[in-house]
């Protein structure tokens, strides 16, 4: 039990100090002027402005409440490695065992468990939200049990008690870690980009020859092996094989005696993309749709287009002197012998037999298609005609026969049930509401894939493999009636752009591919395919379990499945006809980027907070009792501080100069100053 004096003042403090001069005031002039009562009549005056404080004397009963000690054990992966979990946790459980043994304090245990988004040990996030649910007045100290690899210490909370680690690791530890410092998301196809890696020995590292081995594999196949310095950073230049997603892994065998080798291994997701597309457009005659062809690949700034339009073919014979010619001459022998290589995609616009291009040169033609070119052919009625391109060596690799027939009447072209499942047409927009077009060259398909239909169901577009490349005929030179808005247009431009693109082999357009898009640890399956069904893949992970996944339809053509990787690394997909792999998980994991236990890092909030760090390799310290602003830690031993928290119990209060009592006084000493007055 305690006591104390409080007072409760029954008027304002201003009017009792005002009280108090006046009655001060008064005490000097009586005894200056010699009264004999004067201190009596003094005394009555403040015995009435002492009652008017309300003094009263406060007994609280209190009951003492125990000290709180936070121990959090650090359980993210880093705290996996070695024999460090299984130390932690012994570690906790004989400190909660030490601390339970004191009288008066209360122990809170709390875990820091990996963090999502790969964002590390966020040990001071947990500390802080720990102390804030607890009364501050009673915390007498706090034991953070890890490795010291934090990353959130621009977190870390202001500590009311001592803060102390117990380090976990050994150290004697040391690991090997490759790092990748510079790698770029995409690279330009056939041009080298320069990737940065280093590989380094962290900790005690064992004496060595000062190099390592390194192996490269792109996308799964078989890695080949370097030997590469240590401690250094190491500039790779690499092409990257293939457009769209290349999946590149570097890794160093794990060394004997370290840590972990999951810190040996980084994974590199690079877009290959093409610098300029180059596309060779030549026209059999000027017409309407020419100027649609070239505007849409003059309008995608990623096209270099070399563009001739016959103007004036070797038949024509009207007198006109050479020299007064402006227009240059039709560079054949360059452009289909010397540099066709150097095109992605020729295109044929209503180009017909006039004995410009030698049937060598067309021959080089269905060369360059077979070794992988691309060769699109818009006909118009010359392709029905005996001076037909198809009655030449091109003929070979033609989807479809023309029958000599030219249809003029109107139609609205329609996508065909195979063409809605083809990255090409799937999807164009307002397909009910297309303008028609005008004229349709009939022809019989005999290979490849039927996307469009016209006149009463007859081939339209049709697309073809031949070889490594790829060929596209569309039976028409009516397209550019969609860029007039005739009867309300149609996506004129998204089509040829589709086409176009997917005849370059751009990813996103591959008809039968098996894709996955990685986020986090999950994965999405994308399987494209022209059949109705689609085979179930199986996700190979990289310890080499495996997984059967059966996909789903989601739109025509487009089959997917959705899926979590226990662990990071490279997983690969298979469904009997198409192979590929994908990264999950971030290049270098964070928890694993430093791996040598370390109190370097946590050192200057344990400073302020007056703890101290020591090994559990060393054993468990003993605990003591250390004073509020003392220091907290020594050789073999830290200290926590005791609050001296408390609850009230009970309270009373008693007045200690009742009404009565202040009448008693004050009357009393006035009587008693005015009989000492009246006898003088």
């Amino acid at each position: 039990m305690t006591q104390t004096i409080v007072f409760d003042s029954l008027v304002p403090m201003s009017l009792l100090l005002a009280a108090a001069v006046v009655v001060f005031a008064g005490l000097v002039l009586s005894l200056w002027r010699r009264l004999s009562g004067a201190w009596l009549r003094g005394l009555s005056g403040f015995v009435v402005i002492a009652a008017l404080t309300g003094p009263s004397l406060q007994r609280e009963e209190r009951g003492s409440l125990d000290d709180i000690v936070v121990i959090i054990s650090d359980e993210t992966a880093s705290q996996n490695l070695a024999e460090r979990a299984g130390v932690t946790k012994d570690a906790a459980d004989a400190l909660d065992a030490l601390l339970a043994q004191r009288a008066g304090t209360q122990v809170v245990r709390v875990t820091v468990p990996d963090s999502e988004g790969d964002a590390g040990t966020q040990l001071m996030t947990v500390l802080g939200e720990t102390l804030a649910e607890l009364p501050q007045a009673r915390i007498a100290g706090a034991f953070l049990l890890s490795d010291g690899r934090v990353h959130d210490l621009e977190r870390a909370p202001d500590m009311p008690a001592p803060l102390h680690l117990l380090l976990s690791g050994k150290s004697t530890d040391w690991d090997r870690r490759l790092s990748v410092t510079n790698a770029p998301a995409f690279a330009i196809l056939g041009e080298p980009v320069t990737l940065t890696l280093k590989i380094e020995d962290m900790g005690a590292a064992p004496s060595s020859t000062g190099f390592a081995p390194l192996e490269i594999s792109i996308d799964g196949a078989p890695p080949q092996r370097f030997e590469v310095p240590i401690d250094a950073e190491i500039d790779l230049p690499l092409t990257l094989p293939h457009g769209g997603r290349n999946v590149i892994q570097f890794s160093v065998p794990e060394a004997e005696g370290e840590l972990t080798a999951r810190n040996n291994t980084a994974l590199i997701q690079m877009n290959g993309v093409r610098d300029r597309l180059r596309v060779l457009l030549v026209s059999g005659e000027p017409h309407a749709g020419g100027r649609t062809w070239r505007n849409l690949l003059k309008s995608d700034s990623s096209v270099d287009l070399v563009h001739f339009t016959i103007l004036r073919p070797p038949e024509k014979q009207d007198g006109v002197p050479v020299s007064e010619l402006s227009l240059i001459a039709f560079p054949t022998r360059e452009l289909f012998l010397d540099k066709i290589e150097d095109f992605d995609l020729i295109i044929f616009d209503r180009y017909k037999r006039r004995g410009i291009l030698p049937s060598i040169y067309l021959d080089n033609v269905v060369r360059y298609v077979q070794e992988g070119g691309a060769v699109l052919v818009a006909a118009g009625p010359d392709f029905a005609s005996a001076d037909s391109i198809y009655r030449s060596p091109l003929s070979q690799i033609m989807p479809a026969t023309p029958s000599a027939r030219v249809i003029e009447e109107g139609y609205r072209p329609t996508v065909s049930d195979l063409g809605a499942r083809h990255p090409v047409t799937a999807g164009l927009p307002n397909a009910e509401n297309w303008g028609r077009w005008m004229r349709q060259i009939e022809v019989e398909p005999n290979a490849g894939n039927v996307l469009m239909t016209g006149v009463d169901e007859r081939p339209l577009l049709v697309l073809d493999r031949v070889g490594e490349g790829r060929v596209a005929l569309l039976a028409s030179d009516h397209a550019w009636l969609w860029s007039r808005g005739f009867e309300g247009g149609g996506p004129q431009l998204e089509l040829l752009r589709r086409l176009a693109h997917w005849m370059m082999g751009e990813p996103e357009l591959e008809e039968d591919a098996l894709m996955a898009e990685a986020t986090g640890q999950s994965m999405r399956i994308i399987r494209r395919t022209l059949e109705e069904r689609a085979p179930p893949v199986i996700v190979t992970a990289p310890d080499g379990s495996e997984v059967e996944l059966a996909l789903t339809q989601t739109e025509p053509g487009r089959f997917e499945a959705q899926h979590t990787g226990a662990e990071i690394g490279l997983y690969r997909l298979n469904d009997g006809e198409h192979e590929t792999v994908i990264g999950l998980g971030p290049a270098a994991p964070r928890e694993f980027e430093k791996t040598i236990a370390t109190a370097d890092l946590l050192a200057p909030a344990i400073d302020a907070a007056r703890g101290g760090a020591l090994r559990l390799e060393d054993g468990l310290p003993s605990i003591r009792t250390v004073r509020e602003g003392r220091p907290a830690a020594g050789r073999g031993w830290l200290g926590i501080t005791p609050r001296g928290a408390y609850e009230t119990l009970n309270v009373r209060q008693t007045a200690l100069l009742p009404a009565w009592l202040v009448l008693l006084l004050a009357s009393g000493l006035i009587l008693a100053a005015w009989l000492r007055e009246g006898r003088r």
